[in-house]
């Protein structure tokens, strides 16, 4: 207990004198004190100690060789403190400002990768993973080649999916609130949006489902016209998924559109 209580004491020491240390760094008016020790800060991982003195400095140093160093460090600092946001910002203002830097390829993809780090669950809204997407997306063309390249497709590989996830919960949700119209724009614009999703299939077989609902809730006038609609979509669907686990189902509601269509034959 002795040797505890000592080494606490002298743990509290060092804090009393690391922090009347850096009041004195922060209070002098000698910025290259400051910037010095903002590095020697940045080295020993005090990020925190870090962003305080490069803040103060970086706007009178602005245009200087120091600054470009500081700027990149600054972003960096903000990263291992898990702001995100910052780091992002940051790591984009540096590549703006210092197009020619040997770090701005690296620069480039911090930009994108804070962004990625944002990316919420599939559940919520996902504006930052299109722009984390979009970021990646450019880093990749501008620098092709390079060794972030393989990570960076993985990235967007991985932001895909969960776009495509929730796109996917949409086409459901859709269907189970019975906008039936609003449903079949989702399911072609999720076609579109994702060709080489496994859930295409079921996508597609919903596309008859919701049709065939929308026909038989739909006012006399405009029922033939859907359930032929219901129609070309089961034969479309078919062709593509001629061994659909769906098929079953989709034959149902193929012989009762076909029913449908006849009973508006005879009545005319």
């Amino acid at each position: 207990m002795r040797e505890i209580r000592i080494l606490f004491l002298l743990i509290v020491a060092a804090s009393i004198v690391g922090c009347s240390k850096f009041r004195k760094i922060q209070k002098s008016g000698d910025w290259k004190t400051k910037y010095e020790a903002a590095l020697a800060y940045y080295e020993d991982e005090d990020y925190h100690r870090t962003i305080i003195l490069l803040e103060d400095i970086l706007p009178i140093i602005r245009g200087t060789e120091e600054a470009e160093l500081g700027n990149f460090y600054l972003a960096y600092s903000y990263y291992y403190q898990k702001q995100y946001i910052l780091s992002a910002h940051h790591f984009d203002e540096f590549v703006k400002i210092y197009g020619r830097s040997e770090y701005v390829m690296e620069a480039a993809y911090m930009h994108a990768y804070s962004l990625y780090l944002q990316s919420p669950d599939y559940q919520l809204d996902q504006t930052v993973t299109y722009e984390a997407a979009a970021a990646m997306q450019n880093f990749i063309n501008r620098y092709p080649s390079s060794e972030y390249a393989t990570e960076a497709d993985r990235i967007i590989d991985v932001m895909q999916q969960k776009l495509e996830k929730k796109a996917y919960e949409q086409c459901k949700l859709y269907y189970k609130l019975r906008r039936y119209k609003s449903a079949l724009v989702v399911y072609d614009n999720f076609a579109d949006d994702f060709p080489d999703s496994h859930y295409n299939e079921e996508v597609s077989y919903l596309k008859i489902e919701t049709s065939y609902d929308l026909a038989r809730e739909s006012i006399p006038s405009k029922q033939e016209e859907r359930f032929r609609n219901t129609i070309d979509h089961y034969l479309a669907f078919i062709d593509k998924y001629p061994n659909s686990k769906f098929l079953k189902d989709a034959e149902k509601i193929y012989a009762n559109s076909i029913e449908e269509i006849t009973k508006f034959a005879d009545s005319n």
